[in-house]
């Protein structure tokens, strides 16, 4: 099985905010690998990653990185593949890392969720894959309609609690 997602994260630290993606990606039964790399502490292994990770049958990334969060951009500096950022709330509430990524020269292009938002990109990265697989767009399709069941099921239990003056 080759992946067709990759999800790069600055650090392990930012894997309980990945698991979110992970775990979407898996439940979608698409295949993606995991790896922590720098763009600050390990420039020679983004390089790698990113010039190779096209001819490897990639076809989208997730990158999350928190503070200066450079790790997005530099990826997408370098290959042609679709980048996903994901800001952590490392310091500044995430603010900084917000902004280091969405705020992107002319001509390279990082789509960028909210901060901490990992499942929406990995959401993103599924809408992205089911324009070419009919099987994952079935699953995603899927996904969405059940989407509204929750909130289906949050009225019919709100109609259960009381209050005085609760007219429903």
């Amino acid at each position: 099985m080759k992946p067709l997602v990759s999800i790069i994260m600055g650090s392990t630290s930012d894997l309980p905010i990945l698991k979110k993606a992970a775990d979407f990606l898996d439940s979608m039964e698409i295949p993606f690998e995991m790896n922590a790399l720098s763009a600050h502490r390990t420039p020679h292994q983004v390089e790698k990653f990113a010039t190779e990770a096209e001819s490897r049958g990639l076809k989208v990334i997730i990158a999350a990185a928190g503070m200066a969060a450079a790790l997005p951009g530099v990826i997408a500096a370098m290959t042609p593949l679709p980048v996903i950022g994901v800001p952590i709330n490392s310091t500044l509430d995430g603010q900084d890392a917000l902004l280091s990524i969405v705020q992107m020269p002319p001509g390279i292009a990082v789509a960028t969720v909210g901060i901490n938002g990992a499942l929406n990109a990995a959401v993103l990265a599924t809408q992205m894959l089911a324009l070419t697989d009919p099987a994952i767009a079935a699953r995603f399709a899927d996904y969405r309609s059940r989407l509204s069941d929750k909130i289906v099921k949050a009225n019919a239990d709100l109609k259960e609690v009381s209050y005085k003056f609760k007219t429903n």
